[in-house]
């Protein structure tokens, strides 16, 4: 199953599963970055749109483009009222389509895995961005637990079904991120971790959901009986509270770093 690749092509799905995910972890990242308003901005990897709109809504750009490869993703992107001014447009994050220095904050939103070469995109984004500008990812420790869906990777692993990574995996853990950073002789890099929580109303709600994402392609290939002993376990090992609601975790990096002067 590892060579299956993982895509993205519907918008309101990941709306559903991974857009609320990365709204939370968003909000923090937000947070820390805590840019001026009135900025240009391009969200590298926008996907549906999730992150876009909340830069959209928190910090005002001037101008703000997101760019992913998706064009299922890009047209859901498209009619978010919350997104409304922002364009977006189809790309390679490591063949950015625009001119060197023409924003001042360049971001991925857990994104940077799936670049097979993640140093060419922090490249990308450092062109872009002009000279004290900001480049920064936030991105879900897919190697040390932190992915939404871990809980469910677990139970699959246990039963030798292995889950379908990205590409650039390792990518994600904060030492690599700095180093990334670093590499891409960008100064003041800072990083930090991002943990979030989100609670669902049941455990079927979990899993329903979590079936939205990358594992519904893994799970297509693996046999009806393993996946009722796959739900069995995770349902074992997820704790409900006196309502029956289940509280979930996921962690991630973020770096961030300012182009020299």
């Amino acid at each position: 199953m590892a060579d299956t690749p993982i895509r993205f092509d519907d918008g309101a799905a990941y709306e559903q599963m991974m857009g609320v995910w990365s709204r939370s972890a968003g909000e923090i990242f937000l947070d820390w970055v805590a840019p001026a308003s009135g900025l240009r901005w391009v969200d590298v990897g926008c996907g549906n749109g999730a992150f876009t709109a909340l830069i959209v809504g928190r910090c005002a750009p001037s101008v703000i483009h997101g760019i992913d490869p998706s064009e299922g993703q890009l047209a859901f992107a498209r009619t978010r009222p919350d997104a409304r001014g922002a364009e977006f447009h189809q790309g390679d994050a490591m063949v950015l389509p625009f001119a060197d220095a023409g924003f001042d904050m360049a971001v991925m939103g857990l994104v940077i895995f799936f670049v097979p070469k993640p140093a060419t995109g922090v490249a990308e984004m450092v062109r872009v961005v002009r000279p004290g500008g900001i480049v920064a990812t936030y991105a879900w420790d897919m190697l040390d637990g932190g992915f939404p869906l871990e809980p469910i990777y677990v139970e699959m692993r246990a039963l030798g079904h292995m889950p379908v990574l990205p590409p650039s995996a390792a990518a994600s853990r904060i030492d690599a991120l700095r180093e990334l950073w670093t590499g891409a002789h960008l100064e003041a890099v800072e990083t930090r971790e991002i943990t979030v929580q989100r609670i669902f109303v049941d455990f079927d709600a979990f899993w329903t959901t979590s079936l939205k994402g990358p594992a519904s392609a893994a799970f297509a290939k693996i046999p009806p009986a393993d996946v009722e002993k796959i739900k069995a376990r995770v349902r074992a090992g997820m704790t409900t509270d006196s309502s029956g609601r289940i509280t979930a975790t996921a962690r991630a990096n973020a770096v961030k770093g300012r182009v020299p002067t």
